[in-house]
């Protein structure tokens, strides 16, 4: 087991000597605050590459408050971080906010009243409603982007408080943000790199798109929910064919039926086999559409026949494509029906009616339709479907076509599965997730977003002289310049009043979505071409922590954009951790309304406490709120002060008084040592809770049992050996067990480490382990007297006497090696438990011990 207090010299001497009463009360703020200036967590960058650990930190969504599910999975990190610190580690751990995209948009749009109109010039002197109006006031977009940055500014400043109180340890002076700087420039130089290298390109595509926030959305962005609807079975006319030939389609979107392009079955259905290749006219417009067969048209859902519109799922997109198709268009960004039917389509008094409406108003009106040109068939029936939303919106998605920039997928699957292969991952299941995300890819990466507060894509498209933008050629800029806002900024070779003219230059409207730049943490906070030194000491990094939900995220995103840049993996293990959730086992979330905030927390247990009940969420599961375990976490902060004080206030033996001798003693050094083993390897797996259980497993039987057997014995006089030897072997368990907790109680530890060492204990050295066939003690000793002392209280308890009611007799019973056990102990059992006289029977083939108890007559027992 390692050397007590050894390690290299550390500053600080100790903080003062044991309190009489000590607390947690006023922990954090007095050693947040030495921590801070003693520089305790920096990381020293001129170690070499092979003494770093570097963690490639979640920066925090600054969108809001805090809840418990951030302190949960922030935790996690941080106890390993601490263990390598410890294990003699520069740990490289800096710590970002992810401060751009639209759920800031969003809470600055309600926070300030205000919404962001590109076409408005801006307005230096411009300040925002005392209190936001009724009605969003429109503001040019570098104002907008202004109360952004206030805004989360002041966000990231009581987040910073928060986790500082939690106690990460973190190195402050490597802080960076998504839209600084430092990632603007890392975000654009990735992105041309992807573009020379034939990576990126712009395509005008069918997208999906929230229609709240008028922006692109990409797949990975997307999720199911079910929704109430209806589903409607239409009549289509077959050309050519008498009445009894009329095809009926079953459809959840009648109001796209202007968009309706073809009717497809499956190949092999019987019922439609004759009429693939035949023509059908739509309901209401009486435009010719064909009849044709695809494999992924099902013959069990509906009539078995579907309408293909442009565009109305995914489903549409790939029919479209597959069968070369033609486009009609009928929605408009806002998710509403152009004013003017699509090409193909005539107007008339059916388009009159439903041009202008939303989406849900449309599918209403077009059931009356059909129902007065008697082309409905039956009546719409109540249905409750699956329908695809941005994660953050609250629309449903439609498909529009846009122009939009794309990173290569689909080409590298094989390789980026290969990726997923060579990654560690704890838990080794969440592998599968990654596979299962590739494996289901059915688009490349859309990078585009028709949003405000975020990296502008750095490019400009020169004008034609009649004005019209040429894509084909964007103008690059000069990696020097970056980073570079098009929308403001001018192109090399160009003047300001050449914007927007016939034969200048335009600038590309889009800013990159978040996970274009948060795909790029490692080298951000790296020091990516910015910091050469740096970033060949941290990159490729050792860990990636993150939540399993952002596996097809930011972890893939990750994956790829290392790929394609290093040709390597970004780290070489990934620790995933679980969600909170609450009672009824949903994810913990400021959208669904069921956070639960830290900071009454925090006041009430304290950190410690909460970072033990997060350390008690295993990698990959999901765990509850749970306050009971809140208070067991600070029970055992408080337990380690106390039983700190009572070690330290023993009398001294002075630097002479050699090592443990009893064998109590070493039995109970033992079992630390084992204790020591355990838990290291667990965390060198990244196993937090494995190792936290295990040493708060001997802990408690640490004081429960061990203390108080030898209790009496470590009040003997100074020079008394036995005395000594105890108070020697509680000194180096208590040196052990501050180790071994500090990950997980900084601040107790910290606090018990000060009355008695130099420096602190996040800097001392990680307990190590007895060498690999060393011979152990034997532990029997302090396993036997544990059955014992058990005994001897749980009959005082069954009695309903204390716990210092004399006993008469104890009789022991049990195998002769574990009798020998207990004699070894009998002095410091006798005085533990008060106990006069021992009997013990040998019984071969038990397999424990048994004790029976004879108390003491009950005038003995109160003399």
């Amino acid at each position: 087991m390692g050397r007590e207090g050894s390690g290299e010299p550390q500053r600080g001497a100790p903080v003062g000597g044991v309190p009489e009463r000590p607390s947690l009360d006023g922990l954090e703020a007095r050693w947040g605050e030495r921590w801070e200036a003693d520089g305790t967590y920096r990381f020293d960058q001129r170690r070499p590459r092979e003494d770093v650990y570097a963690i490639d930190f979640p920066p925090l969504t600054v969108s809001g408050s805090m809840h418990l599910g951030h302190v949960f999975s922030y935790c996690h990190p941080d106890i390993l971080a601490r263990f390598q610190r410890m294990r003699g580690r520069a740990v490289f751990y800096p710590v970002g906010f992810d401060d751009n995209g639209l759920p800031t948009e969003r809470r600055v749009e309600n926070f300030y009243g205000v919404r962001c109109d590109p076409s408005l010039p801006y307005d230096p002197g411009f300040e925002p409603p005392a209190s936001p109006p009724n009605r969003k006031a429109p503001i040019s977009r570098p104002n907008f982007v202004e109360l952004c940055r206030r805004l989360t500014d002041a966000d990231e400043q009581v987040f910073e408080t928060l986790w500082r109180q939690l106690g990460l340890s973190v190195d402050w002076s490597l802080v960076y943000t998504t839209i600084g700087e430092r990632a603007r420039r890392a975000s654009q130089r990735g992105f041309l790199h992807l573009l020379a290298g034939g990576e990126a390109y712009q395509a005008e595509a069918p997208t999906l798109w929230d229609v709240t926030y008028r922006t692109a959305v990409a797949q990975a962005e997307v999720e199911d929910r079910e929704v109430p609807g209806i589903a409607v079975r239409v009549r289509f006319r077959v050309e050519g064919r008498g009445p009894g030939a009329d095809l009926v389609v079953e459809t959840t979107r009648p109001e796209l039926l202007a968009a309706c392009v073809a009717l497809v079955a499956h190949p092999g259905d019987d019922r439609y086999r004759d009429l693939v290749g035949t023509t059908a006219t739509t309901p209401l417009f009486g435009v010719p559409v064909p009849v044709v067969a695809h494999r992924l048209a099902d013959p069990g859902k509906g009539t078995g026949l579907a309408m293909i519109c442009t565009f109305g799922d995914l489903t549409d997109v790939l029919w479209w494509r597959e069968l070369q198709l033609p486009v009609r268009s009928v929605v408009t960004r806002d998710g509403r029906l152009q004013t003017d039917p699509p090409d193909g389509v005539p107007g008339g008094p059916a388009w009159d009616e439903l041009a202008g409406q939303t989406t849900a108003e449309a599918r209403r009106r077009v059931a009356g339709l059909l129902r007065a040109s008697g082309d409905l068939v039956g009546e719409p029936r109540a249905v409750t479907h699956p329908v695809k939303f941005y994660e953050n919106g609250d629309r449903p998605l439609e498909i529009v076509t846009s122009r939009q920039w794309f990173i290569r997928l689909l080409a590298h699957r094989e390789r980026l599965l290969e990726q997923g292969r060579a990654l560690e991952w704890q838990p080794p299941y969440m592998r599968t997730r990654y596979e299962h995300w590739v494996a289901g890819l059915h688009s490349d990466w859309l990078v585009s977003r028709q949003r405000f507060f975020g990296v502008p894509v750095p490019l400009w498209y020169p004008l034609s002289e009649d004005g019209e933008v040429d894509h084909d050629h964007p103008i690059v800029p000069d990696e020097a310049r970056l980073p570079v806002d098009p929308s403001t900024d001018v192109p090399d070779g160009y003047q300001g009043a050449d914007r927007d003219r016939p034969g200048g230059f335009t600038a590309d409207p889009d800013v990159f979505d978040t996970w274009a730049t948060s795909s790029l943490t490692p080298q951000i906070a790296g020091g990516w071409e910015e910091d050469p030194e740096r970033f060949a000491r941290v990159f490729p990094m050792h860990l990636r922590p993150q939540a399993h939900e952002i596996i097809r995220t930011w972890l893939f995103y990750a994956v790829v954009r290392s790929d394609f840049e290093h040709g390597t993996l970004p780290w070489t293990r990934a620790a995933i951790s679980g969600w909170v959730i609450d009672p009824d086992r949903r994810k913990m979330s400021k959208s669904k309304g069921n956070v639960v905030t830290p900071t009454a927390m925090l006041e009430r247990y304290g950190a410690d406490a909460l970072r033990y009940w997060a350390a008690g969420g295993r990698p990959g599961t999901d765990t509850a709120v749970d306050e009971g375990q809140m208070r067991v976490g600070r029970r055992l902060a408080v337990k380690l002060l106390n039983s700190g004080r009572f070690i330290l206030n023993l009398p001294e033996d002075g630097p002479d008084a050699g090592g443990p001798a009893e064998p109590l003693d070493l039995a109970m050094l033992a079992g630390l040592d084992a204790v020591v083993a355990e838990a290291t390897e667990a965390l060198e797996a990244s196993d937090w809770t494995a190792a936290l259980e295990r040493v708060e497993r001997f802990f408690w039987s640490f004081c429960d049992d061990y203390l108080e057997l030898v209790k009496d014995r470590a009040y003997r006089p100074v020079g008394e050996p036995a005395g000594r030897a105890a108070r020697v072997a509680l000194r180096a368990a208590l040196d052990v067990q501050l180790r071994l907790l500090a990950p997980y109680l900084p601040y107790a530890c910290e606090e018990v480490w000060s009355w008695w060492r130099d420096g602190s204990v996040h800097l001392a050295p990680w307990p190590e382990p007895a060498p690999a066939g060393a011979v152990a003690a034997d532990r029997r000793p302090l396993e036997a007297a544990s059955v014992v002392i058990a005994a001897l209280r749980r009959a005082k308890s069954q009695a309903r006497l204390p716990l210092r009611t004399p006993v008469a007799r104890a009789e022991v019973s049990g195998p002769p090696s574990w009798l020998d056990a207990v004699r070894v102990a009998e002095t410091d059992l006798a005085a533990a438990g008060r106990v006069a006289a021992f009997g013990y029977r040998e019984r071969p083939d038990a397999g424990g011990l048994d004790v029976r108890v004879e108390l003491a007559p009950a005038e003995e027992a109160t003399t």
